[in-house]
């Protein structure tokens, strides 16, 4: 058996791992493994399996990651991202679906210093979800609305899934979050004319409120979200100004909402306590993925499988844009069944010589990946943003009335996943402008 030959067979057996419900970390690290052994022979194996992990992990913008995660659960720990919803809903107020759009709204804001999807999903849903309930909104609109909101998480910096796609493709991560932040902005706006579109056709689906909203309680709720406002604009500006790294800003970013946090009393002994074992726990999680997907980029270009690969797709001479569409589709089907880091760190050592050999804008794609693996985050079975709002809201809707809530959304996202590709420089735009 040719090396081409056991790379091809090891890529087969990861997957078939990944399908038997194997972690995705250990049917990453046990099949490089044992492909570097075959290949290379037993110390060209343990010689990668020292080296590689550390390399990857003591890299300097790797440590943003533990540092982006802590601000995340610091500010939702000490409850600073609880005025989000209150500030968007007086501001949307006279809007058809005000609650539904103001959902989305704060979960753009939330996502600014979160940086999850889940966290999105499930912190804006406990706020949002009673008060559209109380006011009679439709449960699939209110559900839907606020699983989809989540996605924002992964497309508004920070993103983690960001920082990983740009360690591995070796491209700017301040540049990525500049073209996330276009498309997370564009998407929070698609689903708010969504909305409006709904509920002006049907105002059956959200009663209008009825509340008097002044423009000086809209102004005064600016107090509510200044913390949060001024830790956002101090480490954006500073990381897209050119003033910090990644790993400053997220530094930066962890202290500061600690300083707030502490200054307004808001975070108990406890909860401090909490949000540092989560963020040890999501870190240790993500760096071990990270390590496992290191180890098969080796493997495969060691065995020669990964140019063998690109070779095959490339050659067949298809349009580019039919390369692009399938892969669009390959993460569509896998986001139903794996969750995004894990799809994105399983796939990328295979996808990125192909989106090198087209000659596509790396920065494009990570953009565009992170707006396909959020897809999957909503889509059944294994739409992770869905069982996270069916366990905010209990009873009040089964799961599949959530599923048929986030239809429309969906669409939205089809389309401007298809914009994109026909016009990338909605993303590379912003990027190349400041540079």
């Amino acid at each position: 058996m040719s090396n081409i030959e056991i790379g091809l067979t090891g890529v087969a057996i990861l997957f078939v791992l990944v399908a038997m419900r194997v972690p995705i970390a250990f049917a990453l690290i046990a099949v490089s493994f044992a492909g570097l052994w075959i290949v290379g022979g037993e110390r060209a194996a343990w010689g990668t399996l020292s080296l590689v992990p550390y390399t990857f992990a003591a890299t300097w913008t790797m440590s943003s990651i533990p540092m982006f995660l802590m601000m995340g659960y610091i500010c939702f720990a000490a409850g600073l991202t609880a005025g989000l919803f209150r500030f968007a809903r007086l501001w949307t107020s006279a809007l058809p679906g005000g609650l539904a759009i103001a959902s989305i709204f704060g979960a753009a804001g939330f996502a600014a210093v979160a940086g999850s999807s889940v966290a999105c999903s499930a912190a804006m849903g406990r706020i949002a979800i009673p008060e559209m309930t109380r006011y009679g909104y439709d449960a699939r609109l209110a559900t839907g609305s606020l699983a989809v909101a989540g996605t924002l998480g992964a497309l508004i910096p920070p993103s983690i899934l960001m920082i990983l796609y740009g360690m591995i493709a070796q491209v700017s991560i301040g540049q990525l979050f500049l073209g996330g932040a276009v498309v997370g902005l564009i998407t929070a706006l698609g689903y708010a004319a969504l909305i409006v579109v709904r509920v002006t056709l049907d105002p059956s689906l959200a009663p209008r409120v009825e509340e008097e909203v002044t423009w000086r309680m809209r102004f005064a709720a600016f107090r509510d979200v200044a913390p949060i406002a001024a830790l956002i604009a101090l480490i954006f500006g500073g990381l897209f100004g050119g003033f910090f790294t990644p790993t400053e800003a997220g530094a930066l970013g962890a202290t500061f909402s600690t300083l707030i946090a502490l200054v307004t009393r808001s975070l108990t002994r406890s909860a401090f306590i909490d949000a540092i074992r989560e963020t040890l726990m999501t870190t240790a999680t993500l760096f071990i993925i990270g390590c496992g997907a290191a180890l098969l980029i080796r493997f495969l270009a060691l065995s020669g499988a990964g140019v063998f690969l690109t070779e095959a797709v490339t050659g067949f001479g298809a349009d580019p844009v039919m390369i692009v569409l399938g892969i669009a589709l390959i993460y569509l089907v896998l986001g139903m069944f794996l969750e995004p880091i894990g799809a994105m760190l399983l796939t990328l050592p295979i996808v990125l010589p192909i989106v090198g050999d087209a000659g596509w804008s790396l920065i494009w794609f990570g953009v565009f990946l992170t707006k396909l693996l959020e897809v999957g985050m909503v889509t059944p079975p294994v739409g992770m943003n869905v069982f996270v709002i069916k366990g905010v809201v209990g009873d009040l809707i089964p799961l599949s009335g959530i599923f048929r809530g986030i239809v429309w959304f969906l669409v939205v996202d089809l389309v401007i996943g298809v914009l994109l590709v026909l016009f990338p420089e909605i993303v590379t735009f912003l990027p190349a402008l400041i540079g």
